[in-house]
Formats: structure tokens, C-alpha cells, sequence
């Protein structure tokens, strides 16, 4: 879901400024838990005539032999690339493709879209700073022969804040793994494309745009033109208006709520839970917090969905009664942007997912950055040290996080000056990300010119 939205959401807005257009998004069947897309994909065929999906085979595989859910998406995409040029050589007679693009996972296409002679972009559902990173990738990789997680130290990348070695992505951290090769290919690809579309806006991280678009990034190589279109959000949350915490926010004082959630693949430990739980109560603060059952200790179960949770064993004995007064705990989802928007709700507590963090942007609230897989730890440095919107969480090196950090940055997110002033600064940043998307900003412009480059194509 969280690649799906944001290339839905690119293709009304293509639709919405160019209506002579139309949209065709191939979907790979997922083999593993990567959220429910079937009531999405549904709602927008019969809201979104224009938009049509086409779902590719079902790959089957054995999952246990995948060391990571990364390995499996790459595997899952290569072994159906045979299906993508029969695809579009079917769609291309009765229709003049402008334009293929394509997600950091569906590299493999890449050639067929040069071997059909169709200009073919890569959309980054991730900010500006981790595209900056993904440039730099290969001259990082040419500097060292250690692995990322054994170099301790800094790592310099033009436009991004000096990155902790440790806080590089899961895959890209052993240089021997399948995830690693895979990620690099990527990489050493980007440049080899039309142009790269990404998720953000000209003036929410203006270094790291600025230092791809002069070169430093991809140093003697080639840079293709970025062209920033975001913010791009889902435009609604199914079945959201009517959901009973709505109701229970109503009730709630102005800024005065707490939200936590982390994604739609996060997931803690009973022991976090509980430890959160206790956080949250010391804390004294009002909290809607999403609650996702931990995670299988059975491996064949891994890419399963988790079960509903049952929060009487997984929370304290007494918790959900001793803070019915100021807080609801929700079993697995909440409807997110109707809820960052909600007058109520001044602090976020978030997984660093960029979806999320773009949805917080807008919504203007400030947030405890908590990052827990992919890009996440790199956002998490964005956010607190460049874009000064985010408190930084302390993590313990085994990944646990205290009772009494969770007490101590959700005071200081919801009480302190320091909360105050990230406040002032994301109400700043959500104004510009309304004026990116109005006729003239930045992102519209930018559409233009692709739409430009489509139609002499």
C-alpha cells in the first residue's frame, strides 16, 4: 500500500490538469503480507474510471527460502519482467504509451522500455534525501570494501546531514547479501533512466534536490532531470469519516492528543508494548495509539498478516481501564490522515515512513521520530536535524526502547518550548505544501514539464 497510494494518487493528479490522458498501472500480485490493496484498488477503478490496473500473473514462492521481504519483492518482480513487454505491446496498439514508470523494485524493466523506445522514469515514493542517497550509493560503495555495519563512522553524502554507517537501510548494510547486490543494481541504474519523479516538494529539503540536480551526487556520471510532484497523499481513508475514534477526538481538547502509529508493517515485541504502555500512562498525556499484535516467532509465519491483537494480555492488567479517561487504544489501523487532521491531535509518534511523514507535513503536526525499517533511520536524521520537526527517540542497541524515554519525549513533544517551536515550523512547511500542489506551485509546474517531455516524445 504504502508504493501503491502515492502512484495512484500520481496518476489523478495527471489526470486532473491533463484529462486527455490516461493511466494504466500494472500490479504485481504480492506473494507475501504487504497490506490488503483489494478494497483500495476497487474503490479507485469505480471513483477513477481513467485509471485502469493490470494485474500481471501470480508468482508463486517458496518464502522460507528468501532471507528478507526485500529479496522476495526483487525476486517476485524479476521472474514476472517476461510478462511487461507483452504488456505493453498490447497496451501500445490501441494507445500511444508517453510514458513507463516504474518503482525502485521493477529495475528489471527498465530495458524493455528502452527496447520499445518508451521514455521510462522511476517514481520515489521516498523524499528527496533518500533519492540523493540512492545517487550516491555506488561511489560510497566504490569507496570502501567493508560492509556498512561493521565501518562504524560517518558517512558523507552531499545535500543530507553526515549519516551513522549503522543507520544505513537493512539491505544495504552486509555488502556480500542478495539484499545489497540487489539495492546497488538500483542504484547504478537510476541514472540510466528519462527522469526520476519523486514524492516531495521543492521547498520542504532544498539541499539534497539541489546537490543532485549539480552533479555532486553521481560525481563524472550522468543526473536525470528530478521532478518533484508531491505532496502526494491518499485523497481519503476508506470507511475513515465514520470510524468511532473520530468521535472519541471530538471530545478532546485543541492539540491536545497524541497519535502513535507505525506503519502498516510494523510491529513490536510484547515486552515494547508493554513498555510503551507504561510510557504513555507515566506521561499523563491524552494518546490514540494504533495497537499491531507482535510479530510471529514461527519464521514460516513471517510474511503472514498478524492476528487481531488481544490487548488485555498484551497491555499492563489494568491499563486500558485506569486511562479511559485520556486515551484509546485501536486493534490494528486507524484512519490516518483524517485523524493528523483532526483539531485534536498535536503529536505524532511515528515510524519515519515517508507516507507518514508527508501526511504529518500537511496536517502541521510535529512528531517523535521512532524509524524501524527501510529508509526510515535517514528520514529520522532529516527530520530532526534538517527540517527541525521531529524529536529524536533513543534507542537502545538491541532496538528497545524504555518505558521512561516514551514518558520523557511525548512531554517534551506535547508540553515543552521545543515542542512549541516545531510546531511554528511544520505550520510553516504545511502552508508550502499547499502552495506546491495549487496551479503555479512548484509540483504543478513540475507535472507540466513532464507532460511536456511526454507529448514530444
Amino acid at each position: 500500500m504504502g508504493h501503491l497510494i502515492p502512484m495512484v494518487e500520481f496518476g489523478k493528479l495527471i489526470l486532473h490538469h491533463h484529462p486527455s490522458f490516461s493511466v494504466t498501472i500494472l500490479l504485481v500480485p504480492p506473494s507475501f503480507n504487504t497490506g490488503s490493496t483489494a478494497a483500495y484498488i476497487r474503490h479507485i477503478s469505480t471513483t477513477v474510471p481513467s485509471i485502469t490496473f493490470h494485474h500481471l500473473p501470480l508468482i508463486s514462492l517458496e518464502l522460507d527460502s528468501f532471507p528478507s521481504t526485500a529479496a522476495v519483492i526483487f525476486e517476485v518482480h524479476h521472474r514476472s519482467n517476461p510478462h511487461i513487454r507483452p504488456t505493453l505491446e498490447t497496451i501500445s496498439l490501441s494507445a500511444t504509451i508517453s510514458a513507463f514508470i516504474i518503482d525502485i523494485f521493477c529495475t528489471c524493466a527498465l530495458p524493455i522500455g528502452a527496447e520499445l523506445n518508451i521514455p521510462t522514469y522511476y517514481f520515489i515514493i521516498s523524499g528527496a534525501s533518500d533519492l540523493a542517497l540512492l545517487i550516491h550509493f555506488p561511489t560510497l560503495h566504490n569507496a570502501t570494501t567493508k560492509s556498512f555495519r561493521d565501518m562504524n563512522t560517518l558517512l558523507h553524502v552531499p545535500g543530507i546531514p553526515p549519516i551513522p554507517s549503522s543507520d544505513m537501510s537493512k539491505p544495504m548494510l552486509d555488502r556480500n547479501s542478495m539484499d545489497y547486490e540487489n539495492f546497488l543494481n538500483v542504484t547504478k541504474n537510476l541514472p540510466n533512466s528519462a527522469g526520476i519523479i519523486v514524492n516531495t516538494f521543492e521547498r520542504l529539503v532544498t539541499k539534497p534536490l539541489k546537490a543532485i540536480r549539480e552533479g555532486e551526487s553521481n560525481p563524472g556520471g550522468r543526473t536525470p532531470p528530478v521532478f518533484s510532484v508531491g505532496p502526494l497523499l491518499a485523497s481519503e481513508d476508506l470507511h475513515g469519516r465514520g470510524h468511532d475514534c473520530l468521535n472519541w477526538l471530538d471530545k478532546q481538547p485543541c492539540k491536545s492528543v497524541v497519535y502513535l502509529c507505525f506503519g502498516s508493517l510494523g510491529l513490536f515485541s510484547a515486552a515494547q508494548l508493554k513498555e510503551i504502555a507504561v510510557g504513555l500512562e507515566r506521561s499523563g498525556q491524552r494518546f490514540l495509539w494504533v495497537v499491531r499484535s507482535p510479530p510471529s516467532d514461527d519464521k514460516s509465519k513471517r510474511f503472514l498478516p498478524p492476528p487481531e491483537p488481544d490487548l488485555d494480555s498484551l497491555l499492563p492488567a489494568g491499563f486500558l481501564n485506569r486511562t479511559k479517561d485520556r486515551g484509546l487504544v485501536l486493534k490494528s489501523w486507524a484512519p490516518q490522515v483524517v485523524v493528523l487532521n483532526h483539531e485534536s491531535v498535536g503529536g505524532f509518534v511515528t515510524h519515519c515512513g515517508w507516507n507518514s511523514v508527508l501526511e504529518a507535513v500537511c496536517a502541521a503536526v510535529p512528531m517523535v521520530a521512532w524509524p524501524l525499517y527501510a529508509e526510515q533511520k535517514l528520514n529520522r536524521l532529516v527530520l530532526v536535524e534538517d527540517m527541525k520537526v521531529a524529536l529524536r527517540l533513543e534507542v537502545a542497541e538491541d532496538g528497545f526502547v524504555a518505558a521512561e524515554e516514551v514518558e520523557r519525549r511525548v512531554r517534551e513533544l506535547m508540553e515543552s518550548e521545543k515542542g512549541r517551536e516545531m510546531r511554528k515550523v511544520i505550520e510553516e512547511k504545511s502552508v508550502e505544501a499547499r502552495a506546491a500542489m495549487r496551479e503555479g506551485g512548484s509540483s504543478i509546474a513540475a507535472l507540466g514539464k513532464l507532460v511536456e517531455l511526454w507529448k514530444r516524445a
